[in-house]
């Protein structure tokens, strides 16, 4: 999910008139020229008087302004946006349930399987490389519907695959389309929403990222255990899903990045008046690939090596977000192997998952009308320690879940003990790993877009790892053992939001990219 929140209410601490210059929605949620994948030279001299008279910018109340458009408009394409990453999200993990047929039908060993969902979420590491600077070009759409529609045809490719190496190769880069919407959507909603807004939306839009891998695996084995269907219909449903909403996006969907706009009304304004004065500084945005290596690849790098608050934050949010995958191999595990449960009903206790995900959303919106408050008493200006207690919340509820889970699911305990467990799992994940993104986008400010890369590529590599380690640990360790384990590393970081209320100002002050106001 790689810039799933990396925009979430950046722009707390920028003013919201309609009369920026070149105010782009990026540059309000924490990017600048610094962080920009692209480079743009005017057309015009933009120091001269006359120039800058006839450059484009909204209006005040502008109806074509994004951030002006009505709620229920705004719901909608929110509805549409949140779909595309449900069925991007989707797709890592609706192919899970069919592990066993796969190494049947190929001939392979089913830990080798496991890389059909591990080399999908590894290709989230590499995808937003391009479609993060295409979407600052381009536009929304134009990063976000090809990009599916690509998805689609992997998809297709990866159901008419009948060698390992077709399957593996077109399921890696299903990942790599599949990552544009997990990664621009949070940016598209931050076109359209106001900081105080954008919270709750991310949050609901939250549920579709998250909640796609734990829902799949439930559509995954219906297809899988149906005779008349079998594995590769869930890539070929995968395929229609993508097509559909695409499609849906095409005719429904709007461009909303607001640069993409302003330039579009240049355009226009030059073709109804003659008058070719009228300009607008991204009409010459082009993509820059020594930024996108500068930016993307080496100053997150050097952040997540050089930087306390990225580090531990993102190896928290990274480590939830691995153990989100963990449980596609466990939970077959626990419900199929040793309680002998059918395909299709020993995925149903990745619904408890799901109900754990949309319970952490009182959580996460309950937490906002708290830091509204707060962050209008800093003068609008964000402040990162706000985000933390609800993470205090979630990493007790993640422990309490991976313990309970562990020394429950024995078959002799009654099966809704383990299922209750998953809730807890589900919630504390989807706390910890939404305030951990809050939390490094307002502690970055201009360089927000560098600390949230770094996140994103280091929980998609665990992320890709993790799953494969899964079978071999709890074949030999057994499941309470090596679950708790994992409850063990993360009791080692239930410390960490502590640390930060009490140390992240100074932390922020010692920082060479984190910005800290003086008054």
């Amino acid at each position: 999910m790689y810039d799933m929140e990396k925009d979430i209410e950046k722009d707390a601490d920028t003013p919201h008139d309609s009369h920026h210059t070149l105010q782009s929605p990026m540059a309000e949620e924490g990017y600048n020229s610094q962080d920009h994948h692209t480079t743009s030279e005017p057309k015009q001299d933009t120091t001269s008087e006359d120039n800058a008279a006839f450059k484009v910018d909204w209006e005040k109340d502008d109806p074509a302004n994004p951030k002006n458009w009505s709620v229920g408009y705004k719901s909608w394409i929110t509805f549409q946006l949140g779909m595309l990453a449900l069925a991007a999200s989707a797709g890592s993990s609706i192919i899970a349930p069919a592990e066993n047929a796969i190494s049947e039908y190929l001939n392979i060993d089913s830990e080798v399987t496991v890389l059909a969902i591990s080399l999908y979420v590894l290709g989230f590491a590499f995808g937003p490389l391009l479609w993060a600077p295409l979407s600052e070009i381009g536009g929304r759409k134009l990063s976000l519907l090809p990009a599916m529609v690509c998805l689609g045809l992997f998809s297709i490719g990866t159901a008419t695959s009948r060698s390992a190496a077709s399957l593996f190769i077109t399921r890696f880069f299903s990942g790599v389309f599949g990552s544009a919407p997990v990664s621009n959507v949070s940016a598209a909603l931050g076109d359209i929403y106001e900081p105080k807004a954008r919270g709750i939306a991310v949050s609901l839009y939250a549920v579709s990222v998250v909640g796609g891998p734990t829902i799949a695996p439930v559509i995954g084995a219906a297809l899988t255990g149906n005779p008349s269907l079998g594995w590769r219909w869930t890539e070929y449903i995968q395929a229609i899903w993508v097509f559909t909403v695409v499609i849906l996006a095409f005719f429904g969907m709007p461009e909303l990045y607001g640069p993409v706009l302003l330039k579009r009304k240049a355009r226009k304004l030059r073709a109804e008046t003659g008058d070719q004065r009228y300009w607008h500084p991204h009409e010459n945005m082009k993509l820059d690939f020594n930024s996108i290596v500068t930016k993307q690849l080496a100053r997150p790098l050097k952040m997540l090596t050089t930087e306390p608050m990225v580090m531990c934050i993102a190896m928290y949010a990274s480590f939830v977000y691995a153990l989100l995958y963990l449980t596609l191999e466990v939970f077959p595990i626990v419900f199929a192997e040793e309680r002998q449960w059918g395909l299709i009903v020993s995925t149903l206790p990745f619904l408890g998952l799901f109900v754990g995900v949309l319970f952490a959303l009182l959580i996460n919106i309950g937490n906002q009308p708290r830091y509204a408050r707060i962050l209008d008493a800093n003068k609008g200006r964000p402040v990162p320690e706000a985000r933390l207690p609800p993470m205090v919340i979630g990493g007790v509820l993640f422990v309490i879940g991976l313990f309970w889970f562990g020394w429950t699911a024995a078959p002799h305990i009654p099966w809704i003990v383990p299922v209750i467990a998953t809730a807890f799992i589900g919630a504390g994940f989807n706390i910890i790993f939404q305030q951990c993104i809050n939390f490094l986008v307002d502690t970055y400010g201009l360089y927000a877009a560098s600390a949230v890369s770094a996140n994103t590529f280091l929980r998609s590599i665990l992320a890709s790892g993790l799953p494969m380690a899964a079978k071999p640990m709890f074949h030999t360790l057994g499941v309470g053992p090596a679950m708790s384990i994992l409850g063990a590393v993360a009791c080692l970081a239930l410390p960490v939001p502590f640390i930060f209320m009490k140390y992240g100002l100074k932390l922020r002050k010692m920082s060479t990219f984190a910005p800290v106001s003086e008054d």
